[in-house]
């Protein structure tokens, strides 16, 4: 019998609260706050995930197993997820959804994904369930997921502020670099901000310039560490 064929025949048949069971969703996303809000989401779907930090993991994983999702940040250390997902959408056989997200502009950033051949797009912060699942059933051929009444769960879902501070804790070390890579890191600390609704983080990564002197090298460090702290004392 023919491999995908046994895949279907025992893959868990997809249930109303768990619409995603037996799917696999690789998330491509360097911040791990981000990546564990897609977990909690895959988790209460039903879906197994896999994460890849950068393009580099993320091809590695595609030549080991095809996900059945795809969901690539756009701002990625070693390029751009829009590169990441141009490819995706090229592989035979495609992965069946391929969705893009980011914490910028979502007009453009949507119009890029799907210029880039991708299926749709999660703005950042991903916070509602049902907001994600809708997202991706929309694009699920039906004999993957079948359609079906499900409960609204409106709450929102929280990620881990241990992951939060990881991520923190990487700019940090970012910073600390001979050269820190600037535009990254501007990018970087934007996103996390987006995701955990920081507007005093945003305001920070909005005021990296170009380049970083020394002075506000230090200043942005000091922030971040304070942000640390404060943290640990709670936890």
């Amino acid at each position: 019998m023919d491999d995908a064929l046994i895949e279907i025949e025992y893959r868990p048949k997809p249930t109303a609260e768990r619409p995603f069971l037996g799917l696999t969703v690789l998330v491509v996303e360097d911040s791990r706050y981000a990546s564990e809000a897609v977990r909690l989401m895959c988790l209460r779907s039903g879906a197994r995930i896999r994460r890849a930090d950068c393009i580099g993991s993320a091809e590695r994983h595609l030549h080991v197993y095809r996900p059945s999702i795809a969901i690539v940040d756009l701002g990625l250390p070693d390029g751009s997820g829009l590169d990441l997902i141009a490819r995706m959408d090229a592989m035979r056989p495609r992965v069946p959804v391929v969705l893009g997200t980011s914490g910028a502009d979502s007009a453009v950033a949507q119009a890029e994904v799907m210029q880039a051949g991708g299926d749709g797009f999660l703005e950042k912060p991903i916070t509602s369930l049902a907001h994600f699942q809708n997202a991706i059933m929309a694009h699920l051929p039906a004999d993957i997921c079948a359609r079906m009444p499900r409960p609204v769960d409106g709450g929102a879902i929280t990620p881990d502020q241990i992951a939060l501070r990881e991520d923190l804790t990487h700019a940090i070390a970012l910073l600390a670099l001979e050269e820190p890579p600037v535009d990254y890191l501007r990018r970087f600390l934007f996103s996390l901000a987006i995701s955990a609704d920081d507007k005093a983080l945003a305001g920070q990564a909005a005021h990296i310039g170009a380049s970083l002197a020394t002075p506000e090298r230090r200043a942005l460090s000091a922030f971040l560490s304070q942000r640390v702290q404060a943290m640990a004392v709670v936890m």
